[in-house]
Parts: structure tokens; C-alpha cells; sequence
């Protein structure tokens, strides 16, 4: 049954744009004999297209604080409808109309009227001088300064160049002789080339640093070294260095006065008890920078590092205080990767890799080694597995240094990190079968000496075994 109950549909009825507009220029697209149907249809939707231009075209009437609408609001409407734009088309130069004349033998119709097309002359085009059209807007980014440092780039202002003496003032008197007349010797001009490169680096720390930052830093320096003179002072200071804002223009400084001692301390032997006292007030300074939140230190870590792989590592630390520096460096290093190994994911190999040569290396010292397996326990489980089972740390030290009693307590607590607890504590039988092929791979691992040490407890050692078939 038909639901409309026989009823005609009432046709589109039209505003502004007439169907014969549609018919119109149906004709001209060689498109005759269109129905009033579609044409009333179309010319509907043509006036709802216009509506929807007029009413963008409006919005940027209105945000352009003007009331009357342009041509450009016009053309920013169709782009932002996604149709193409009109070209030639402006109040500068306003279109002009004609008449079409009537097609013979054609229907009468209304008047057609069509934009005229200019006829360019290519000869002329050719000889007039092409202009070159500027580069649009575009946006770049420079460093406007590097740590309080201008770099000397051409997006910044230049440097301001030092007054220069003049030409006509004549040389210094010095006890009636002129400075041009003093003989001049290669030694002389040595000593006033150091003189001027140690003014200058005064005058850059006067730049870069206030007077109250260079007197913190000397009151600093001064209460830290020499250890021992005043306890409390020497605790205020470390506190100030971990929790006061305000010192990342003092950092690079305070890094190389710890680099310089820890350089000094070990280069004069490094076996007096002031010697170790001094060590470990510079890596208890490392630790307190590391600690302080409101310091950027990653672009001074490469200068951080060879501090406490020397004071780790060095083979001559003072017998009082080499277990105490160690452990004090350990920490500091372990600190340093876990806050910064996931911003530098090669940071934590790259140490690994030079412990490990540390520590299997021919000819290390017994200090050098038991510093490299410090550093393992600081870094973490992995680096244990790597460096004393993958690697075969325990396997070297067990046959070279095995009468060093702390050397193998050492790897001994570090192996131990790999321990899973148990609540009971059994020893492998070599009767047993399966005992005796763990005891085995264990001695392949590690070496005869640890391997009878490990197989005390059976649980341990299996989970090294284990720790091993893992990787």
C-alpha cells in the first residue's frame, strides 16, 4: 500500500536562485532538456551552499572588528569550506559584466551576463621584469644562552669587543725604564702569557659569578678542606651543597675543584691518613651535587665519573680508609646511574665494561680489583651476573688473588646478592648424581676456589647456576 495514499510531493520550493538559473547553466554544459524537478532541487541546494559561505564569510567579518564583508572574508570562507577559492577577484579591482547575446533558434530564457577574460599579451609578459616573491614566515629555534654563556652564533647579538688602549699613550714607567726597553727572554714570555691566561680566567669568574656566589664558594672550599678543622662547619656545608637552590652557576667550578684534589691525593701517593680524609671529603661533595634536586649535573657527567672510577679503582688508597672510599665511591656511582642511566642508556655498559676490565684484567692490584667488584654490588644484580659469572671475574680472582682474605670476601658479598633465602642450608653431596654435575658447571663458572665455597649451600648454588642459563 502506498503511504503517501496517493498523493503527489510537494516540490523543493527555492529562495534567491531560480531553477531557470540551473537550466541556464545546464545548456551552457551541453546538459538540455533538465527536469523542474532536479533543477528546482539543485537550485535549493546551490542557495544553501551560498547561505553556508555567506555565514563563514560573516565570521570573519565580525573577528576582523569590521561591518563590511570583503571579498578576501569571501575567499577565507572557501577555504575553510574546502572549495577552491576565486582568483582575480577584489575590491582593488572590481569584475566587470557583460551581456551574452541570445543563441539563435534557443528557447527564450533570461539574460546571461559572464566576466569578460583579459587577453595577455605573451611578448609583453616575457619582457617585463618577474619580481621574486619572499620566502613566507617561518620559525626557528637557538640557544639564547648555554649555562649562562652566550654562544657566539649569528641568531645572537655579537660579543662586546674590549676597549683597546690608544694609539699616542705611551708604555708604563717601571723604576725609570720603559716597559718596551725591558729585555725581553723566552722565560719572561712564558711567565706574563700565564699571568694574562690567569687574568682572564679571573676576569671570566667575576662575569659569570656574583660576589655573594664567590664568597659562598670560598667559604665552601675553605670549610671542606683541610678535614678535620671544624666538624660542624664541614656538615653545614655538605648540607648546603644537598639541599640549596641557587649553585648551578657555581657547579661547573665546585666539579673541577673535586676533580683537581681527587687528582692532587692520588698523585702524591695517596697512603697518608690526610691523604684519605681529603678523598673522602671530595666524594662525599660528588654525592652531595648528586643529591640536590635543583641542579642540572648532566652536562658535567663526564667530568663527575673520572673522580670516582679513580677513587674506586686507584691500586694505593690509604690502608685506613681504603674500604671506607670504596664503598663511599660505590654508592656515589650507583646514585649517579640509577638517576641518570635512563637518560643515557650507554652510561651503565659503558662503566660495566670498565670495571670488568678492572677486575679480569692481568696485573691488576688486588685494591684495583676488589674497587671493580664494588662498583658490580653498586650497579646491581645484573652487572654481578655479568661481570663475576658471565664474565668470569670469580673464576680470576679465585686463581690469582685467592690468599687475599678481603679480595675474597669481597666477591664472596657480592655473589651473595645473587642468593635467594632459604630456610634450610644444605651442602651439595657429590654422591648425588644431580649434585655432583651442578658441582661441575659450578667449577666451570667459577673456578675450583669459589665453586667448594659455593657448594656449602646448595640452594646458592643453583641459583647462580640459574642466574647463568639465564642470559
Amino acid at each position: 500500500m502506498n503511504p503517501d495514499n496517493g498523493k503527489k510531493r510537494p516540490t523543493a520550493q527555492t529562495g534567491v536562485y531560480k531553477p531557470e538559473s540551473i537550466k541556464d547553466v545546464a545548456d551552457s554544459l551541453n546538459l538540455p532538456n533538465i527536469s523542474d524537478t532536479v533543477a528546482s532541487a539543485l537550485a535549493s541546494d546551490v542557495e544553501y551552499r551560498i547561505h553556508q559561505v555567506i555565514e563563514e564569510a560573516a565570521r570573519f567579518m565580525r573577528h576582523g572588528r569590521r561591518t563590511i564583508m570583503t571579498t578576501a572574508d569571501i575567499e577565507q570562507a572557501l577555504r575553510v569550506l574546502n572549495i577552491e577559492p576565486l582568483y582575480g577577484h577584489s575590491s582593488h579591482n572590481p569584475p566587470t559584466f557583460k551581456r551574452a547575446l541570445p543563441f539563435p533558434n534557443a528557447p527564450a530564457a533570461g539574460s546571461v551576463y559572464f566576466v569578460e577574460d583579459e587577453e595577455i599579451d605573451f611578448d609583453r609578459v616575457l619582457r617585463e621584469e618577474r619580481t621574486t616573491l619572499p620566502k613566507g614566515v617561518s620559525w626557528t629555534a637557538h640557544w639564547l644562552a648555554v649555562e649562562g654563556v652566550q654562544p657566539l652564533i649569528p641568531e645572537n647579538p655579537p660579543a662586546i669587543p674590549k676597549e683597546l688602549p690608544p694609539a699616542d699613550v705611551k708604555p708604563t714607567l717601571t723604576n725609570g725604564v720603559t716597559a718596551a726597553a725591558t729585555p725581553t727572554t723566552p722565560a719572561l714570555v712564558a711567565t706574563k702569557k700565564q699571568e694574562q691566561q690567569l687574568q682572564q680566567q679571573q676576569q671570566l669568574v667575576k662575569q659569570v659569578l656574583s660576589r655573594e656566589l664567590q664568597l659562598y664558594y670560598t667559604r665552601l672550599t675553605s670549610s671542606l678542606l683541610p678535614p678535620g678543622s671544624d666538624l660542624t662547619k664541614r656538615d653545614a656545608a655538605l648540607a648546603s651543597l644537598r639541599s640549596d637552590a641557587g649553585l648551578q652557576a657555581l657547579l661547573p667550578y665546585l666539579i673541577k675543584w673535586v676533580g683537581d684534589g681527587v687528582v692532587r691525593g692520588l698523585k702524591d701517593g695517596g697512603m697518608s691518613e690526610m691523604d684519605g680524609r681529603i678523598l673522602d671529603v671530595l666524594i662525599s661533595v660528588t654525592g652531595a651535587l648528586l643529591s640536590n634536586s635543583t641542579l642540572f649535573v648532566e652536562p658535567y657527567l663526564h667530568q663527575m665519573l673520572p673522580p670516582i672510577l679513580s677513587t674506586l679503582l686507584h691500586s694505593s688508597l690509604p690502608p685506613t680508609h681504603a674500604t671506607l672510599l670504596r664503598t663511599s665511591a660505590a654508592q656515589t656511582l650507583s646514585r649517579l646511574l640509577t638517576e641518570h642511566s635512563t637518560t643515557y642508556p650507554s652510561l651503565s655498559p659503558r662503566i660495566m665494561k670498565t670495571l670488568l676490565l678492572a677486575l679480569i684484567s692481568p696485573g691488576k692490584s688486588s685494591g684495583t680489583r676488589q674497587g671493580a667488584i664494588r662498583g658490580l654490588v653498586g650497579i646491581g644484580k645484573e652487572a654481578i651476573r655479568k661481570g663475576l659469572v658471565e664474565g668470569g671475574g670469580a673464576k680470576v680472582v679465585g686463581s690469582e688473588c685467592s690468599d687475599d682474605t678481603s679480595l675474597v670476601n669481597a666477591v664472596l658479598d657480592a655473589l651473595r646478592v645473587l642468593r635467594v633465602p632459604a630456610d634450610m642450608v644444605d651442602s651439595l653431596d657429590v654422591t648425588n648424581t644431580d649434585d655432583l654435575a651442578v658441582l661441575v658447571e659450578l667449577k666451570v663458572i667459577l673456578g675450583d676456589f669459589f665453586a667448594d665455597l659455593v657448594a656449602e649451600d646448595a640452594g646458592w648454588a643453583r641459583t647462580i647456576l640459574g642466574a647463568n642459563s639465564a642470559s
